[in-house]
């Protein structure tokens, strides 16, 4: 008793006395690292990671009866890639984010891989009811134990039905539902409903491939096509979607297939290359222009930074609110096993709308923050303009957490000149990122971004993106940042970077400079973020 009085005292010392040298606090760790330190330092406010252990792509994403829904691949047992599950968070916002209890498990006919959830709400699949539309999700079988064996045949399609708005699941006793053909990478299906055949199309990747299928019920499914051959950037393909969209301001309508790869990213590792095209109920062929374009560039990308994967949209958006709605893993496969976080792994971009635009006859995919990040903001504050051959401080005097802040700001004609922007700490730890108009191309670069140590692909390279299709005569720019990440949105979305660093110290400002020459900063906005 007096052994158990004694440990009482130092549980109490621990708490209340350790309090006032938070910094040193040690006892909460993991390997040594404190967790309390992990979670101040480098857990996002407003983009969504697992209260613990690993997590990477989106998966099941559908909206119904006011909630969004996300699941993702996730192991709960530990903080690098496992048997994977689907683990389950609801949003009324796209912003602020729940996790809920895990939805899927393995099972003897394999891990559940990625895949996409529709709501039946013709009950075409019979599982549930026109008064109770069953939520049917379609995901991939991966049979380890056949894979170590050495077969081909390892990954099959399966489907699971919700008759509670998507919180609890069943799997359909006929699984799989598309066997294997013989192909060693065949995953990753994307449903979504065809209104104008009234039945289902569904989109799946196959090494460097991809699979176009349709159904009736969700249940039997029949090859239309195989897309792909020769095109684009190739590696392994995985996490493809495929939409019809309206060009902006226009009543055309396109066909987007967005095809995430790995290997093969436009600066390693993974990333999300498009295609746009036409689709007549079976056959989807490129834009003229577009292939056109394919043939300079090679793969045309979603987003020119390293940690945007396995993106993709969100089924059941209703017609009156009519965006197209994506998220991705804000990780790259090149080092996300071994990021310095502990307790948990990996977080999701923000959720952004995608737009189809069409300037001097070529069709591009803008992206932007979601218009609800914006009910976030406490205080707002505008900048005077400045001209000047100097470093502009953003802010400069002013009350600014530079760790959850979004900044607005616009250099009108641009000259030759290389802009700078500059992500700082107290320690001098730098993030840097822009745009070279003499080289005509964005960068970024991690090296002296605090740790590097976990991985020498981190912050070894810059990451350089040529730019082919437009000449910049002023450069808009919408730059948010979360604690360890960042993503900027140049000239109303059309280009788009989003990259991760994990700084000893949180940040404490941002520059911009031009080289020594001379430019104009205005329409300077700091939007202060805050989150309970």
């Amino acid at each position: 008793m007096k052994n158990l009085f004694i440990y009482f005292l130092f549980f109490l010392f621990l708490i209340f006395g350790g309090c006032k040298k938070s910094k040193n606090i040690k006892e909460l760790s993991i390997n040594g690292k404190s967790i309390l330190n992990e979670e101040s330092l480098y857990r996002p406010d407003f983009h969504f990671t697992p209260k613990a252990n690993w997590m990477n792509d989106p998966n099941g994403l559908f909206y119904y009866r006011g909630i969004y829904h996300m699941y993702f691949q996730y192991y709960p047992e530990g903080n690098v890639w496992g048997p994977m599950h689907w683990g389950h968070a609801i949003s009324k916002d796209l912003v602020n984010w729940e996790e809920k209890e895990i939805a899927l498990y393995p099972d003897s006919l394999g891990y559940i891989f990625s895949g996409s959830a529709v709501v039946d709400i013709h009950n075409t699949s019979g599982f549930g009811t026109l008064e109770n539309p069953p939520i049917v999700a379609m995901y991939t079988y991966h049979d380890m134990p056949a894979e170590k064996a050495g077969k081909v045949d390892y990954q099959t399609q399966a489907i699971a039905y919700s008759l509670d708005d998507g919180y609890t699941w069943t799997k359909y006793e006929g699984n799989p539902v598309i066997k294997n053909p013989g192909i060693n990478n065949f995953r990753d299906p994307k449903v979504s409903w065809d209104s104008i055949n009234n039945s289902w199309l569904m989109t799946l990747a196959t090494t460097d491939e991809n699979f176009i299928y349709r159904s009736d019920d969700l249940i039997n499914w029949t090859l239309l096509q195989k897309f792909g051959e020769g095109l684009g950037a190739k590696g392994v393909w995985e996490c493809p979607d495929f939409f019809p969209m309206k060009v902006e301001g226009t009543d055309e309508t396109k066909w987007v297939l967005l095809q995430n790869l790995n290997p093969g990213g436009l600066n390693g590792g993974s990333g999300i290359q498009y295609f746009i095209g036409d689709f007549d109920g079976t056959t989807f062929t490129l834009d003229p222009s577009f292939e056109k374009d394919l043939e300079l560039q090679k793969a045309i990308w979603l987003d020119y930074g390293r940690d945007n994967y396995a993106g993709v949209t969100w089924s059941n958006i209703p017609d009156s609110d009519g965006r197209k709605l994506f998220i991705g893993w804000m990780s790259n496969w090149d080092y996300a096993q071994v990021v310095p976080t502990k307790k948990w792994r990996s977080a999701m971009t923000l959720a952004r709308e995608l737009k189809l635009v069409k300037n001097n006859n070529q069709y591009r995919v803008y992206s932007n923050p979601v218009k609800e990040l914006d009910d976030n903001i406490s205080k707002t504050i505008n900048q005077k303009p400045v001209k000047t051959s100097d470093e502009v401080l953003i802010g400069e005097g002013q009350d600014i957490d530079f760790n959850r802040v979004k900044i607005e700001f616009r250099i009108p004609n641009i000259n030759q000149a290389k802009y700078v922007f500059t992500l700082f700490n107290s320690v001098n730890e730098k993030v840097i990122f822009g745009y070279d108009n003499v080289k005509k191309e964005f960068f970024s670069d991690r090296s002296k971004a605090g740790d590097l140590s976990f991985s020498d692909k981190f912050g070894a390279t810059q990451t350089i993106v040529p730019i082919y299709d437009d000449v910049y005569n002023e450069l808009k720019v919408e730059l948010v940042l979360d604690k360890t990440s960042f993503e900027v949105f140049y000239n109303d979305g059309k280009s788009s970077m989003t990259e991760i660093f994990f700084l000893s110290e949180p940040l404490t400002g941002v520059s911009v400079h031009a080289n020594g020459n001379e430019f104009e900063l205005s329409d300077i906005k700091i939007s202060q973020l805050k989150f309970d």
